[in-house]
């Protein structure tokens, strides 16, 4: 029987390579994420491969929306809460608290907005999957991140807590924690879109991950047998020691 996949932030990066990557193990893929152009790049993507795409234009931030979508959905096996992202690297006595309350609202309440809507449904497939997915920077703090730092040990409290309250369903709480991921929008969208401040965190670093790489732990975690549970991954390059220890050659 097909499975059936919800991808949020699935327009680009590692939600859009996901949606791929769960296509090819055979999911319907949902995709959703705000701007439905880039969502149909990625369904017609799957569909040239064979694979069973739909789109859904959606606003994890809008709580309404969501319940709207989750509503709507026949069934749903696996939801991969992917949605989120940072914005700015000041330090907290600089920082915007208007750019906390998006990240927030995009890493935390998004993720709980889609959660809230779907587990009932995962329940009653027998055999859910929920993957959250989190960050180096939800597990250890850095200089310059500390809204980003804040949100995502948040989605890490939120993947703790929620594996306890559903000991006894039919569901798996999965974690993702990838370091240093280099996709075409993460760090310029961070740095509000500057390609060079954007440039010069990957700068000398000769193989970042990639979204694909993540996208592969991700659907390698969720195609495990159902009573296999990934409480958490974490991912790095090579190159990546910890948050402060990157080898940049020359």
């Amino acid at each position: 029987m097909e499975r059936t996949a919800v991808i949020t932030g699935a327009s680009s990066g590692i939600g859009a390579a996901t949606a791929v990557q769960l296509a090819e193990a055979g999911y319907r893929v949902l995709l959703t994420a705000r701007r439905a152009d880039r969502l149909a790049e990625v369904a017609k993507r799957i569909a040239a491969s064979g694979g069973t795409a739909e789109v859904h234009q959606l606003d994890v931030t809008d709580q309404q929306a969501v319940a709207a979508f989750a509503t709507s959905v026949d069934k749903c096996d696996v939801l991969v809460a992917n949605a989120g992202g940072a914005i700015g690297a000041d330090y907290v006595a600089d920082s915007s608290a208007d750019d906390w309350l998006d990240m927030y609202d995009v890493n935390v309440l998004g993720t709980l907005y889609a959660i809230k809507g779907l587990l009932p449904k995962l329940i009653d497939s027998g055999a859910g999957t929920i993957v959250l997915m989190g960050s180096t920077a939800g597990l250890i703090a850095y200089e310059g991140g500390g809204g980003y730092v804040a949100a995502k040990h948040a989605v890490h409290g939120i993947a703790e807590t929620l594996r306890l309250e559903l000991y006894d369903k039919p569901v798996r709480v999965i974690e993702i924690a990838p370091g240093m991921v280099k996709t075409a929008e993460f760090a310029v969208n961070r740095y509000r879109g500057d390609a060079d401040k954007a440039a010069a965190v990957y700068a000398g670093v000769a193989e970042p991950l990639t979204a694909d790489d993540v996208a592969d732990a991700v659907t390698w975690a969720i195609t495990r047998p159902a009573h296999v549970n990934v409480d958490l991954m974490v991912l790095r390059p090579r190159a990546q020691a910890a948050q402060w220890k990157v080898y940049r050659g020359s």
